[in-house]
């Protein structure tokens, strides 16, 4: 793994670990602060599922699902090619928010969330910084994906 890749991974689970402990020692379960009424609070929540709490209480699956999907990522990070600099990155933001969320459940039995935002209307569910990562790092796959398919064809692990 490149230096810049580790530096970028080891930078988002901190951020995200930070800006969850600062939670923890400023506000409670439940508490929210306005930032911008009507679209941007802080809301402090335990989430014991997954994305939008599906699979609600189901511990011992997400650890099993992570642990692999970590050793999968890892994999098609070693097989993404040098010049693929956007596969590489969005698989780097994928592990690191999959190994910030993995740390709150694996130490605290649920993840922690609080950046909730209503859009157009729709309160948005709560989420946090490994969430963006996630996020950020599947939109950087599939613009790597569609270029590729757009104008170079499919790669394969050949290492």
């Amino acid at each position: 793994m490149k230096v810049k890749h580790i530096l970028l991974f080891v930078s988002v689970v901190l951020l995200d670990q930070l800006s969850k402990w600062l939670l923890d020692i400023n506000m409670q379960i439940g508490d929210s602060i306005t930032l911008i009424p009507g679209f941007f609070r802080i809301t402090y929540l335990h989430n014991t599922g997954a994305a939008w709490s599906m699979f609600e209480g189901k511990m011992g699956f997400f650890m099993i699902v992570t642990v692999i999907a970590l050793i999968v990522m890892g994999y098609f990070y070693y097989c993404a090619e040098k010049k693929d600099a956007l596969t590489k990155y969005g698989l780097v933001l994928m592990m690191a928010g999959t190994l910030g969320n993995f740390i709150d459940r694996l130490c605290f039995q649920h993840v922690r969330d609080f950046l909730d935002f209503v859009i157009l209307g729709y309160d948005f569910p709560v989420f946090n910084v490994a969430d963006i990562a996630l996020c950020v790092g599947v939109f950087l796959i599939l613009v790597s994906v569609f270029l590729e398919e757009r104008f170079g064809g499919v790669k394969k692990c050949e290492k």
